[in-house]
């Protein structure tokens, strides 16, 4: 809260230590790393808050596709009386100096909506998919900042766009994916050359 008007420095985290009744000193060394621990700190409780608004018994009810609109639609709303603290923190973020604390923490958001969407994946796919979620999540974000519109239907229709336009391509993908038994496979020509079909 007060990170919006004041950043994310000392002023907003002496404020936020008054209101609990924490010493200011003591609050500073639940923050080491400054700005960067801070906004960490809070991307956590809005992943915390997301998973409260879209439970686990609410999500499986859901096509995957739902789930994740509705996953991404939840940190939205968490984040909706925030925008200006977000918008100081993405500046932070963007900064060279956080780019890898910037990266890491936009895979931890992804790989939690995954989960709570009830992802399963081990193989090359559990990368492909947060990767991608990532980059949507993130550009959402950035007309999410801007967007003046009545609950932010802007927004949510770009999130539906951009989600359509990724199942699409999987759907593509699936669809080029070579047949297996319609490759040539050397083992099955030599097994036709001994056991030749009666």
């Amino acid at each position: 809260m007060h990170a919006a008007f004041d950043g994310w420095g000392e002023a907003a985290l002496g404020q936020a230590a008054a209101e609990l009744d924490v010493p200011a000193d003591r609050a500073r060394l639940a923050f080491p790393g400054g700005a960067v621990d801070m906004i960490d700190a809070w991307f956590a409780c809005v992943d915390d808050e997301m998973a409260i608004r879209a439970p686990a018994p609410m999500l499986r009810a859901r096509k995957i596709r739902d789930r994740i609109t509705r996953l991404v639609a939840a940190r939205l709303d968490t984040i909706e009386m925030h925008r200006e603290a977000l918008r100081r923190a993405l500046a932070i973020l963007a900064m060279p100096q956080n780019a890898g604390r910037a990266a890491r923490l936009g895979w931890r958001a992804a790989d939690r909506m995954w989960r709570l969407a009830g992802d399963t994946a081990v193989d090359l796919a559990f990368y492909t998919k947060r990767l991608t979620l990532a980059g949507v999540y993130a550009a959402t974000l950035l007309v999410f900042m801007d967007d003046q519109s009545d609950n932010f239907v802007d927004t949510r229709a770009f999130l539906d766009r951009r989600i359509a336009g990724v199942m699409r391509f999987e759907k593509l993908k699936a669809q080029l994916k070579p047949d297996p038994d319609r490759m040539f496979s050397p083992v099955r020509f030599l097994g036709r050359l001994r056991y030749p079909a009666s």
